[in-house]
């Protein structure tokens, strides 16, 4: 699979169809700090706090993080939200070296079959790392909100 250079700004919101959105955020240089405690302990008290748009399921590893997203309250851009919560967590590690990518990559998913093939996806990238050798036994990982994920 292909990812683009420099992913498309904006997320078209239609109101007659649930959105949700996969979303894929990188580490600063693929520095691979993300998959550990603290940083699981803050991005979680963060996406808690920053409900522009609300955190479904999500994994982390450790240069990468994937999650599926939907719109909260307000009227905010994916990137908007994704730049306030970047902020909300380095407010609360200044004293780590960690850094984001400038952007995430995101794509709207347009069907229950998408939603289960994306969380399936980044459920197992732990697996294909070679890290665990069952999706459930990875520690960095949840869920936010439910939205009707099934978890296998």
């Amino acid at each position: 699979m292909s990812i683009p250079r420099k992913p498309s700004p904006g997320v078209h919101i239609y109101g007659d169809s649930s959105t949700i959105v996969f979303l894929t955020v990188t580490t600063d240089g693929r520095a691979p700090w993300l998959a550990c405690e603290s940083a699981h302990q803050w991005l979680r008290e963060v996406w808690q706090e920053a409900t522009g748009w609300l955190v479904g399921s999500y994994v982390l590893m450790p240069d990468h993080l994937h999650c599926l997203c939907a719109p909260g309250p307000g009227n905010f851009t994916m990137e908007r939200w994704i730049a306030y919560w970047k902020d909300q967590f380095w407010k609360k590690h200044r004293s780590f070296n960690w850094k984001w990518q400038s952007r995430g990559w995101h794509h709207r998913l347009r069907s229950d079959e998408s939603l289960q093939a994306k969380w399936h996806y980044f459920q197992e990238n732990p697996v294909r790392a070679g890290f665990v050798a069952h999706a459930q036994d990875w520690p960095y990982q949840g869920r936010i909100h439910d939205f009707g994920i099934t978890h296998h």
